[in-house]
């Protein structure tokens, strides 16, 4: 097996470092940093970030076909002109609670852009429950919401506390799915066709010590790369077992969300928040808030899907 190195590539100091997508096109890493209301730009070839501000605090950011981006800003999915700086509002959602936020985000292969909210933090992960959603929006910027405190077709409470990474297996017929105080990493029947999701299941439930479940990618092989939260680490799933394969240590512990990246997807790219750290924990972690490079792993991700609309 090949050699695993983890390094910190990109000193971007964030206060929750979130949501990374590798932008083939550009050949740059794509990220926000959600309390820093930043979105940033890296480019691995040069070692540059460019940066975005935006007005309140962005869940995520994926490209866009039409050009530019689409951005979880507050409770609103807003266009990102990068050459102007300028946002401009798409849609809002849960307009009944005024203290949500977008979380994380991402566009399935159909360019179907899902995205979750969740309820106001008193502390970092610390939310009143089951105030978030889950919500889909097409490309003619229809929204869905398929996931709030009651699912009447199963007749039971599906409540969603802090709606979190999200990806596709790869024949996309099922969704993978973390709402991370649950503590559990959920499979759902997924129709590419008309974005319905059903027959929700448990794939692996995080054991103690492995911290919150939080971002997620799917590798070429359809196995499961979940951030963990006060974790230090990224966990690899077997989603047909619900194994858990490996794990990959990281020397910070509030590891927030990892994508493919790099030359032919070989690179792990892992984001991490330094929010709510005490300054023992800072001095322990000095690299809190940064972005690492994981290489050695012996396999390979997926390209990103860009929101259609």
């Amino acid at each position: 097996m090949s050699s695993v190195k983890v390094e910190c590539v990109v000193k971007a100091g964030a206060l929750i470092g979130e949501g990374p997508v590798w932008e083939e096109s550009e050949q740059t890493l794509l990220f926000v940093d959600i309390a820093g209301h930043k979105i940033h730009r890296w480019s691995p070839t040069t070692n540059q970030m460019q940066s975005v501000e935006t007005e309140d605090s962005v869940g995520f950011v994926v490209p866009r076909m039409s050009g530019g981006y689409v951005a979880g800003v507050g409770r609103c999915i807003v266009a990102v002109d990068w050459s102007t700086e300028m946002m401009t509002s798409l849609v809002e959602v849960d307009e009944d609670k005024p203290t949500n936020r977008l979380n994380d985000g991402k566009v399935d292969p159909t360019g179907r852009l899902l995205a979750g909210t969740m309820g106001k933090e008193e502390r970092p992960a610390e939310v009143q429950k089951g105030q978030g959603s889950l919500f889909s929006m097409t490309s003619d910027l229809t929204v869905t919401r398929h996931l709030r405190q009651v699912d009447i077709s199963n007749l039971s409470v599906s409540q969603v506390d802090i709606s979190n990474g999200l990806d596709w297996s790869l024949d996309q017929k099922t969704f993978f799915y973390i709402d991370s105080l649950s503590l559990t990493v959920d499979a759902f029947d997924y129709d590419p066709t008309t974005g319905n999701i059903c027959n929700r299941r448990v794939v692996y439930r995080l054991q103690e010590g492995e911290g919150l479940p939080d971002g997620m990618a799917v590798d070429a092989d359809g196995r499961l790369w979940v951030a963990c939260y006060n974790g230090g680490r990224v966990i690899n799933i077997d989603p047909a077992t619900g194994v858990r394969v490996r794990s990959v240590s990281l020397p910070v512990m509030k590891t927030t969300s990892c994508c493919f990246g790099g030359p032919g997807y070989s690179d792990l790219y892992v984001t991490s928040a330094s929010l709510g750290l005490d300054q023992s924990e800072r001095r322990e972690q000095p690299l809190a808030g940064h972005t690492f490079r994981v290489t050695g792993l012996g396999v390979k991700g997926r390209p990103s899907n860009s929101f259609s609309g």
